[in-house]
């Protein structure tokens, strides 16, 4: 049968994947930073980039002292602008998706720009990141071996 082949093959990806998990809790700083850089270097070419000289930046420090601290009003024109299918604003590759808030603050809701980066980088990652995270915790499990819905 191809279910122990199926679990040798998913448990190997998940092993390097927890190796990698543990280096982000050992170095969280520098994981942070790198992705803060990594997410500068993407936008620099947007008109935000542009506005706040991300093409200059090259610390965490540097990034405080020249993007301020905002709130949805002060970005809403730019996410009206994208939500319309205007490019290039807050991200260099089209925003298709916005997640729509409850609502609570001024009793309207909010458009959140959600990119296919997010989705992969955060919410698919997740995913992938607490089952690794079960299954090096339960070593037994045999989640990939016979039927499962």
């Amino acid at each position: 049968m191809p279910f122990p082949i199926v679990n040798s093959i998913v448990s190997w990806f998940l092993k390097k994947r927890f190796h990698q998990i543990e280096l982000f809790l050992k170095y969280p700083h520098e994981v942070q930073n790198e992705l803060l850089m990594n997410l500068i270097s993407m936008a620099e070419d947007t008109e935000i980039g542009k506005t706040y000289g991300f093409e200059s930046i090259t610390s965490y420090k540097e990034f405080t002292e020249r993007v301020p601290v905002s709130t949805y009003e002060d970005y809403q024109d730019l996410i009206e602008r994208s939500r319309q299918g205007e490019t290039n604003i807050l991200w260099p590759r089209p925003i298709k998706w916005f997640a729509k808030s409850s609502g609570t603050t001024n009793a309207k809701s909010k458009f959140i720009p959600v990119t296919t980066e997010s989705l992969e980088d955060c919410h698919y990652a997740a995913s992938k990141d607490l089952l690794c995270m079960y299954l090096n915790n339960n070593e037994d499990s045999q989640l990939f071996t016979g039927k499962g819905l």
